[in-house]
Order: structure tokens, then sequence, then C-alpha cells
């Protein structure tokens, strides 16, 4: 079971690193966006690639974050039922969901998902507008983020079969971090502090 728990520690630094970054796709997505639109305004023109490139870089956001959202336990659950039961029950439903549910959906996509890319590779395929891009980037973030999405659940199962033998502390148990505010007031405070002592 260690080598499980390392495994799944390694996946979740993956999942960790690649949301860290993940998260500048949605910016230069805005960016590009204002930029198509002042352009359009200005210069009364504008480009299917603008369109195109923010579709992408959404996509590719969206995609590829759904590992290290479900990393952070912040995809969507429906919890009226399971509230109600204890912990090791809840863990349960989690693990049955992980493997019934989470893992066919993510392996039937990846089959049909990395050889529609690669025909998109092959073929070079470019976008039916004018000015479009070529299509297999956008492609190419099925397979990567249903990857990332899949070792992510791998991860979680391993975790919640830890707890269940256990072996570790709950880990959907949220340690409560401090918010960005919080941690800015903290600063301030102990600088005045600082500053008063002098």
């Amino acid at each position: 079971m260690q080598a499980l728990l390392k495994f799944s520690k390694a996946v979740d630094w993956l999942n960790a690193l690649v949301g860290k970054y993940v998260i500048w796709l949605i910016l230069a997505s805005a960016v590009i966006s204002a930029v198509n639109a002042a352009v359009r305004k200005i210069f009364n023109t504008s480009s299917n690639a603008y369109l195109e490139a923010q579709w992408y870089l959404f996509a590719a956001a969206f995609l590829l974050a759904a590992g290290y959202t479900l990393l952070h336990g912040e995809h969507v659950r429906i919890d009226v039922l399971s509230q109600r039961l204890s912990r090791r029950k809840q863990v349960w439903i989690d693990v049955i969901g992980f493997v019934l549910f989470l893992t066919p959906l993510c392996l039937v996509v990846l089959w049909f998902g990395i050889p529609f890319f690669l025909q998109g590779w092959r073929s070079g395929e470019i976008s039916g507008n004018s000015g479009g891009l070529i299509r297999w980037p956008v492609y190419l973030m099925m397979p990567l983020g249903f990857t990332l999405l899949l070792l992510q659940g791998w991860s979680e199962l391993i975790k919640r079969i830890a707890f269940l033998l256990g072996l570790i502390d709950d880990p959907a148990h949220k340690k409560p971090e401090k918010t960005a505010e919080e941690e800015l007031a903290e600063s301030i405070r102990l600088a005045a502090e600082r500053e008063g002592k002098l």
C-alpha cells in the first residue's frame, strides 16, 4: 500500500503543478478577447483566429484543470443523502463512484479521444472558418485532460482505501487555510507590531 500512496502523492503533485500554471490560460484567453474586441471596434476588422484561440485556451484550461479540481474536492457534489451518513459510508460512496463511474467514463473518452486527436494531427485538419487555426492542439486537450482526471481519480481512490484501512487520516478533510485577505491582514498586523516595538 505504501507504493500506491507514493504514486498517489506523485499524481497529487502533478495535478497541483498543472493547476498552478493552467490559470494563466484563462488570463491569456481574456487578453485575446479584449484585444479582439478593441481591434473590432477601433479598426472595424476581426480575425477568426483570435476567436478560436480564446476558445482553445478556455477548453485547455477547463480540461487540464479537471484533475486539479478533483484534488481539491471542488467538483459538483450532491450530498443531500450522503451528508446524513457516517464518514466511512461517505468514503465508500466515493470509492464506488471512482471505480464504477469516473474510471469507466475516463477510459471511454480516452478510447475515442486518442484516435480522434491522432487523426486530426496526421491530417493537419484546419478549422472551416476563414483564417481559422489548426485543430489538433485542441483535440489533444481531451486525452490530456481526461488522463489527468483519471490519474487523480485513482489517487483519490487510493487515499480513500488507505483511510478505510486506517493508514491515513481522512483525505477529504480540508485543513482550514487562511484566505489571501486574512494573510494580508496578518502581515499588516505583524508589520505594525514590529514598528511599535522599535
